[in-house]
């Protein structure tokens, strides 16, 4: 296991276009409700897709496709 593992927790998000592996930096054990806890870590999701479509990493990688 690398220093990177064992530093964040990891997770794989797979559908049936992508496979897409987060190490999961923020620590959402503050939030005691599971149900809260989930909502922040969608929201989280949300605003780091938003914020990578903003980059130009993200039309670099589009560009793979050409």
């Amino acid at each position: 296991m690398s220093d990177f593992e064992e530093l964040f927790p990891e997770l794989t998000l797979e559908t049936d276009d992508m496979i897409m592996e987060l190490a999961i930096k923020k620590d959402y054990s503050q939030i005691r409700d599971l149900d809260k806890r989930k909502e922040e870590f969608i929201r989280d999701l949300h605003d780091f897709i938003d914020e990578f479509s903003q980059t130009p990493e993200s039309r670099e990688f589009m560009a793979y496709f050409d």
